[in-house]
Formats: structure tokens, C-alpha cells, sequence
């Protein structure tokens, strides 16, 4: 049903459509109708708000629930004390947000609002009660939806449309919601990511207001655009929209690679997309060498351990091969873990087959357990081996000489070996 209105100039075309309560029902629990019921009562209205109500249109279960009410946080700060539920974390109360916690869950209530002032990073907001003036500052068409507890949809701008149709939208002007927060570019990518089905969907003016505000993003902290790339690169898609990332100069101001290699990247996407590689891994493709990984971490501000996977990824991914003379065996990869020092060496070993396309060794890796080598610095000084570095040569010898037997050798077959040498040495 779609409800056509007019308010002063304004046009207003409210499509609604009721959702069969199977779609919804699952997220109406005792603390929701708790509170819901708490609004109706005070005469407030309630829904759903953004990227829940994509994902049960989707037929998904949201990860998150957020709500959007009529009620300013001092109304519903009124209600909660006055009904005792408790309130927490309510740091974001300045817009309008306020964390009710009933039932052993937290809901997130957020008062309907407009921005008045933007930077590009930050918004200063007043509250509103007009639900398609908070429609109207949100990103995307398909996040601008809202849901009634009755299973009712409102959709002012054609969200479910597009969803229907697999395609990304701003709401309204492109070029305005980006630079209400430069980060909605990247948002842009990894939406198109999770419902585009066809690489080919994006409408021109959209990537022209992009690429005319790519250095909107050389204001968003690192950590925001980590937030978001590392989604993306892991999502549908994602080869071709790094390369229409760099196709509209965003790369400079992200800090990835200058002259990123991208038909390397297309090719490991091509490999390990069926294998759920981490986001370094992916990225990693685009990098020269450990200069550019440097580069890299710098501006994102990455974890270490993401960090040491792709300084580890640039280092073995042209050193570290299957045994071309027994392409079956994972032999090179299991000795490589034995012999390393590195308690998260299986893990990025992982990550390498993935980046080398090696489905198979992959799969055998993913079975095999790491073996337990029989013999310690201790059994060696029972020996009479007391020298440090002595013991430090034998262990590497006799650990040489077990990956040599398929870490078949026990410990007493090792120690023999080592007395017999000894014994040889003693003779020569």
C-alpha cells in the first residue's frame, strides 16, 4: 500500500505493507512486549528501526536490534524509572539514546531526530517526532526502513523496492548523505557487498559523488575505516569493488598500497572466497612487500596479529609451496609449523593455502593434528648432555631427523640415534 500525503511543499510517499508474523515474531520477546507495551501505554510510538528490519526482509536473523521512538530520552529516562527497569551504558543519551535492560536483555532506544549541523565525521542533532525526517538522515534506502511490533512496514523511500531488486541507494542526494559522514562511501561498498548480486549495479552519479568527495575520508580515523574495509573485503564481491575503490582514487586516502596490485588480488579473491579468509589475508594481495604492510598499518591502525599475518603472508606466499615432486603431500606446511616458534604458526598457514589456492592441502590441514615431539632438554641431560648449546644442536638435530620420519621416530628410537652418533664420534 503506498499512502501519498502533503505537508507544506513536501511530497510524502509512505509505502506500507504488513509482514506475515512468522518474519517478525521471533524478535517479540517477554522484555520487547514489556516494553513496547510501556510506550503504548504513555502514548509513544515504537519500531524497528534500520538494518534489523533489512535483515528480516532478507529472511535473515538480525545480529543487532535497534529501536526509534517518539519519546525524548527524558521521557523515556521518566518512563523507565517509574516502571524500575533498569537503565545502562547510557553514554549516547546526547543522540538520543537510551539502553533499557528487562528480561536479561538490552534494548537501545533511540529518539527520532534530524541532524542540524554535520562535519563530515560528527552530527549535532535535535529530536523530532516526523518519522520521515529521521528516514530522510539515514545512508541507504534499504537502511531507512522501520517496523511496527505489529509487523507493519513503513518505507518512505523506497527500500524495499530496492532490496526487493538487489540494489544500493543513498537517500535521496548521493552527494549530501556522503558528506554528512564521508565514511557512508565505504558503507556503500559493503552494502552493495551483501545485496547486490551482480557486480555491474552501480547507478553513475553515485560513483561520480564519490569520487568528486574520496578525500572526505582522509578525515576518518583508522580505526572507522578499518571498521568498514575489513567487512567489505570478505563480503560478495569483493575484488571488484577494491578496484572501483582505486578506480575512484580512494585508496590514497586509506592507506592502502599506491599501485596496489590488483589482478594479484582478483586472483587470491578467486582462491580463497569459498574458504572464509580474513580480511588481512585479502588485503594482502594488494601489497608489494612488507613497506607497504608498514604503510598499511599506519593509517588503519590494525591489530598486531593482523599485522604479523601479512608481514607472514608476504614472506612465504612465493617461499612456503606444496613439494612439487609429491604435489599431494602437506609435508612442507606440517614441518614449517613444527619448527616454528610461532604459537599461531598453524593458523597463518591456514591463511597461506587459502591464499595459494591449495583447496586440498587446505582441507587435509584443517584434519591434521599437530604432533608431539617425544623429546625434551631434559631427556638429554639424563644423557650427560649439559652444555646449553650442545643441547640446543641435539634437539635441532634429532628434530630434523623425526619431520625426515614423518614424526613416526618415539623417543627412545630419537635418543638411540643421538648415542649412536655420539658413539661414532667417539671412535673417529
Amino acid at each position: 500500500m503506498t499512502i501519498t500525503s502533503f505537508s507544506g511543499w513536501r511530497c510524502r510517499r509512505l509505502f506500507s505493507m504488513r509482514l506475515e508474523t512468522g518474519h517478525f515474531q521471533y524478535l517479540v520477546t517477554d522484555g520487547l512486549q514489556g516494553i513496547a507495551d510501556l510506550f503504548q501505554k504513555h502514548h509513544f510510538e515504537l519500531r524497528i528501526a534500520g538494518g534489523a528490519v533489512r535483515d528480516v526482509l532478507s529472511g535473515k536473523h538480525p545480529e543487532d536490534v535497534d529501536f526509534a521512538t517518539t519519546a525524548t530520552p527524558e521521557q523515556m529516562k521518566t518512563m523507565f524509572q517509574t516502571a524500575g527497569i533498569r537503565m545502562i551504558n547510557n553514554k549516547g543519551e546526547e543522540h538520543g539514546t537510551i539502553t533499557a535492560r528487562l528480561h536479561q536483555q538490552n534494548f537501545e532506544v533511540t529518539t527520532l531526530r534530524v541532524d542540524v549541523k554535520t562535519d563530515g565525521r560528527h552530527a549535532e542533532v535535535e529530536f523530532t517526532t516526523d518519522w520521515q525526517k529521521d528516514a530522510e538522515r539515514r545512508d541507504l534506502t534499504i537502511n531507512s526502513m522501520f517496523l511496527g511490533l505489529d509487523g507493519t512496514l513503513y518505507d518512505y523511500f523506497k527500500g524495499y523496492e530496492d532490496l526487493q531488486k538487489r540494489k544500493v541507494r543513498f537517500v535521496g542526494s548521493a552527494e549530501h548523505r556522503i558528506q554528512e559522514d564521508y565514511l557512508r562511501i565505504l558503507r556503500y561498498f559493503r552494502f552493495y557487498g551483501r545485496v547486490a548480486l551482480e557486480t555491474g549495479g552501480h547507478e553513475p552519479e553515485t560513483l561520480q559523488a564519490i569520487r568528486d568527495n574520496a578525500h572526505g575520508l582522509a578525515g576518518i580515523s583508522g580505526e572507522r575505516i578499518w571498521k568498514e574495509l575489513k567487512q567489505m573485503v570478505v563480503g560478495s564481491h569483493a575484488a571488484h569493488l577494491v578496484e572501483v575503490m582505486y578506480d575512484l582514487g580512494l585508496a590514497k586516502y586509506m592507506g592502502l598500497p599506491p599501485h596496489g596490485d590488483i589482478e594479484e588480488l582478483k586472483l587470491v579473491w578467486q582462491h580463497a572466497k569459498d574458504h572464509s579468509p580474513k580480511a588481512m589475508t585479502v588485503l594482502t594481495a594488494l601489497c608489494h612487500n612488507s613497506v607497504d604492510v608498514e604503510v598499511m598499518d599506519m593509517r588503519l591502525k590494525v591489530s598486531n596479529k593482523e599485522k604479523t599475518l601479512a608481514l607472514f603472508l608476504i614472506k612465504h606466499r612465493h617461499k612456503l609451496h606444496k613439494n612439487q615432486d609429491y604435489p599431494d603431500s602437506l609435508k612442507p606446511f606440517t614441518d614449517f609449523i613444527i619448527s616454528s616458534r610461532d604459537l599461531d604458526s598453524e593458523s597463518k598457514v591456514c591463511e597461506l593455502l587459502k591464499y595459494q589456492g591449495e583447496d586440498k592441502l587446505l582441507a587435509e590441514l584443517c584434519k591434521w593434528s599437530k604432533p608431539h615431539f617425544p623429546v625434551s632438554g631434559h631427556d638429554l641431560k639424563k644423557m650427560g648432555i649439559t652444555s646449553g648449546k650442545e643441547i640446543g644442536s641435539s634437539l635441532q638435530e634429532l628434530l630434523d631427523v623425526w619431520k625426515t620420519s614423518h614424526y613416526q621416530m618415539d623417543k627412545v628410537q630419537l635418543l638411540k640415534v643421538l648415542s649412536q652418533k655420539s658413539l661414532q664420534n667417539r671412535i673417529n
